[in-house]
């Protein structure tokens, strides 16, 4: 059997490209080479962005850019570009405010955006698309065609879409210049408390339903508000306890190693998605250092240590930097 070629991500230092370049997918970084190109083969662009410990992105990436078919579809009918969001996070901000307008979704990674060449646009988007439809998602080579045939065939309403998408991202971009006669009050605040309250799970902590996030700057808000607004102070810091308890003692925080994984996949905070960031261990060590100074609970105290000791052991690099996942 032939040796696979490798293709243009081959000279690239990013280590998420460097995994995509035996991929049978002709991928470009994102450069001039590869945007010219769109537009002289009249090809909308197919712009992956993912990052290299993301869990997903490996997924999608064996399905879907390892197989032969969906690589042939590909080639045949985009300019494939993959972005690494640690390389060019200016890149991965745009496309991703793009697609939580685009689908009303929130984003993630990997982030699948189709775009017109000429302006590079976003008309199509998403996240991670299986290769054949289930979990409730299109197939991703069904995707493809889909695509495919309406960039040819329905050009003017792509346009028209795309002028529509621009003028409301001016508008969510626009400065509001502040009224300096207003004064600041602390209605926002409780507001902000109550609507907490609203989505908070009061069995097992948190916010919301599975999949669960920690969302440390949602409790250290409450953490605030129990320090700074008698009227609510109970209420704040009991949700504060609760969740960080039950973060604690269960599948979030490695009860072996040290740190906190990602998010949780149930409700319970008992299975964990296994992927550590630095960014969000960084915020639950903050989080949970000023909860033990409040509070003075013993937990609190041994999860900080236990995360500080897992980010200097394991997430240091030898120059004296941090590894982000």
């Amino acid at each position: 059997m032939p040796k696979q070629t490798k293709n243009n991500l081959a000279d690239e230092t990013s280590p998420y490209l460097l995994q995509h370049a035996d991929n049978p997918v002709n991928w470009y970084a994102w450069n001039e080479t590869a945007l010219n190109k769109a537009i002289e083969e009249d090809k909308p662009i197919l712009l992956s962005i993912g990052y290299s410990a993301c869990h997903w992105c490996h997924v999608m990436a064996h399905e879907s850019f390892e197989d032969n078919e969906t690589a042939k579809l590909m080639n045949e009918h985009f300019i494939n570009i993959k972005v690494d969001r640690e390389e060019r996070p200016d890149i991965d901000k745009i496309y991703q405010t793009a697609q939580q307008m685009l689908t009303q979704k929130t984003g993630g990674w990997p982030l699948t955006m189709f775009l017109t060449p000429e302006d590079h646009i976003p008309f199509f988007g998403g996240t991670y698309f299986p290769i054949e439809s289930k979990y409730g998602l299109p197939g991703f080579k069904v995707i493809l065609t889909r695509i495919a045939d309406f960039y040819q065939q329905e050009r003017d309403s792509i346009r028209q879409q795309n002028g529509s998408f621009l003028m409301s991202l001016q508008n969510v971009n626009q400065q509001v210049a502040p009224d300096k006669t207003a004064e600041l009050g602390p209605l926002p605040l409780e507001t902000a408390t109550q609507q907490l309250h609203q989505s908070f799970d009061l069995q097992f902590g948190g916010f919301g339903s599975a999949p669960k996030f920690p969302h440390p700057s949602n409790l250290e808000h409450l953490l605030r508000q129990h320090l700074q607004t008698d009227c609510i102070q109970n209420q704040a810091i009991n949700m504060v306890e609760l969740t960080l308890g039950k973060m604690a003692l269960g599948g979030l925080y490695d009860q072996l190693g040290g740190g906190f994984y990602r998010y949780s996949v149930d409700r319970e905070w008992i299975i964990p998605h296994f992927e550590k960031m630095l960014y969000d261990n960084g915020l639950l060590l903050t989080l949970y250092s000023q909860a033990w100074q409040i509070t003075k609970n013993p937990l609190y105290h041994q999860v900080a240590t236990g995360t500080a000791d897992w980010v200097i052991d394991e997430m240091q690099s030898p120059e004296g930097g941090y590894y982000s996942s």
